[in-house]
């Protein structure tokens, strides 16, 4: 995977087949990806003669002529994303894998047109090894359980558990993230799972379900959920919130198809809907419990960090935090280390708007460095002020605020106070001495060092949001972490930290470093409250 930038309008290539009647293949992408928000490129790898019946015949160009499509393509358009449905055989498959390579698009889902809904095997053998191959190239593939059973050269799966069983492996073999479908299945529901593998802990599953439809006008499904998952997720930077909203509107567009009265066999599903009805649907938007890894990087990472955040969850100040009970003379010092904190946390934000190479991103951490500074400070400037008057000092009496460590509380919170020994080291770990001369590197640095202020604060305040209630004293405090614009930046900015991973080399290194650094650093500014 290329570095990711999350765009409001990504640019998405479609590599697949033809379809007239417009319900699968490159057309129902296009329209898919418009639906969803993006804008459509298509690259055609055979002109199939099909409808709503089935398929009649197919042309395949030569690849060389493939090549030059790819080619006119991504030598003048940034491509954000790639969906690649039919490629029909071996030579294709390695065509497009070669493309890949030295392209190396940001994000690439791959639906493996495989068998028929008849069972029918639709490659030669030699086109199947090739598909195989083309998986190291993938971030996404989404088989059904007959083509999930033919990569891995078994029986189709039976029930759910088989079925996850083999997503598990499929992933684990390939390196790849695995969305397993269950439409095949019999029952009122239709279950999928988004099994990524993250490193030391095996997989991550997030699994959905949605109810049934009834409906026979199901032609290019698969075709049109790929499509919008390459376009969400390079909207969002997140596959489980990518995979959320493509479900929502798959789901929408399938009871709606039987309006639209295309074809006397299996019809498409109406991509159009919602937009007809309403407009564009807004992204789902993530609540604190729900910030997952964006891929499998960011999944590794946070697996790799996973006995250290423990530790936070077990400390006396986060349950004295969560339950109430925690002493406010103790909650004030750790605010007004806090608002010390947050000034340098700023500063670093504003280092990584500086170095971003896209605008979008540079205008994110902008944004992430005013929030720091008005938003969050406010909450500290509020609670510091009301907890100096119940001591009977108020913010301009120059009082002790009796032990509280905050002689007065100025409009600048942090004005006038001293960090602590753990305050002063993390901010030298944001913007000190081990700042990297390379402008590239630094970012990658600077984006793993200030991602676990947002990525722990939303997990931990998540979690403490369960015993929040209308009297609780530090119930500003909760609800700040827990806050859906809270965890919407979180999601965004976990995006941005799977695209400089999925660089490699020393930015890796350099991002993952300071991002295990910094989760240590939150540990020790928790304990030292």
């Amino acid at each position: 995977m290329g570095e990711l930038s999350v765009r409001d309008v990504p640019r998405i290539l479609s590599i697949a087949g033809t379809d007239p009647t417009g319900g699968a293949g490159i057309q129902a992408d296009l329209k898919s990806i418009a639906a969803n928000g993006g804008y459509g490129m298509a690259v055609v790898t055979a002109l199939v003669a099909q409808n709503t019946h089935g398929v009649r015949a197919v042309h395949t160009p030569p690849v060389g002529f493939l090549r030059e499509q790819l080619e006119a393509a991504s030598d003048d358009v940034i491509i954000d994303a790639v969906k690649i449905g039919m490629l029909g055989g071996a030579e294709v498959a390695r065509t497009v894998g070669s493309w890949l390579a030295d392209v190396r698009p940001p994000a690439v889902v791959l639906d493996p047109v495989m068998v028929a809904s008849s069972g029918d095997r639709l490659l030669s053998p030699d086109a199947e090894d090739a598909l195989r191959a083309l998986l190291h190239h993938v971030d996404l593939v989404t088989p059904n359980l007959p083509e999930l059973a033919a990569l891995l050269k078994v029986e189709p799966a039976q029930d759910w558990e088989k079925a996850l069983e083999q997503g598990r492996r499929l992933a684990g073999t390939y390196d790849t993230a695995v969305l397993v479908k269950g439409g095949h299945l019999a029952g009122t529901t239709a279950p999928d799972a988004l099994v990524m593998p993250d490193g030391e802990r095996g997989f991550t599953i997030s699994e959905f379900s949605s109810v049934r439809v009834d409906t026979k006008n199901t032609h290019g499904t698969g075709c049109s959920l790929s499509a919008a998952l390459a376009t969400l997720f390079a909207r969002t930077g997140n596959w489980a919130h990518a995979l959320e909203g493509a479900k929502a509107w798959l789901q929408e567009a399938l009871e709606t198809a039987d309006l639209l009265e295309v074809g006397t066999g299996h019809g498409p599903v109406n991509h159009f809907a919602g937009l007809w009805q309403r407009g564009l649907a807004p992204l789902p938007a993530p609540t604190g419990s729900d910030v997952p890894p964006a891929g499998k990087l960011t999944a590794a990472l946070w697996s790799r960090t996973a006995a250290l955040r423990e530790r936070i969850d077990g400390l006396a100040f986060v349950r004295g935090l969560g339950d109430g009970t925690l002493d406010q003379t103790v909650f004030g010092r750790y605010l007004a280390q806090d608002a010390i904190y947050l000034r340098g946390y700023a500063r670093a934000l504003a280092r990584a708007s500086e170095l971003a190479p896209t605008l979008q991103e540079q205008l994110f951490w902008a944004e992430s460095a005013s929030g720091a500074l008005e938003a969050e400070l406010d909450l500290h400037r509020s609670w510091l002020t009301a907890n100096a008057e119940r001591r009977g000092n108020s913010p301009d009496s120059g009082g002790s605020g009796s032990g509280s460590g905050v002689r007065q509380v100025p409009a600048d919170p942090a004005g006038g106070l001293v960090p602590g020994p753990v305050t002063r080291g993390y901010l030298d770990h944001l913007l000190g001495p081990d700042r990297l001369p390379d402008g590239e590197l630094e970012y990658a640095r600077l984006v793993g060092a200030v991602l676990p202020c947002f990525w722990i604060y939303a997990d931990v305040g998540a979690r403490l949001q369960s015993p929040n209630h209308a009297q609780h004293p530090y119930r500003e405090w909760l609800q700040t972490y827990a806050d859906p614009g809270f965890a919407a930046a979180t999601v965004r900015a976990i995006g941005i930290l799977e695209g400089v991973l999925a660089v490699g080399g020393t930015a890796r290194d350099a991002a993952q470093e300071a991002f295990v650094a910094s989760v240590r650093w939150e540990h020790d500014f928790f304990a030292a409250g």
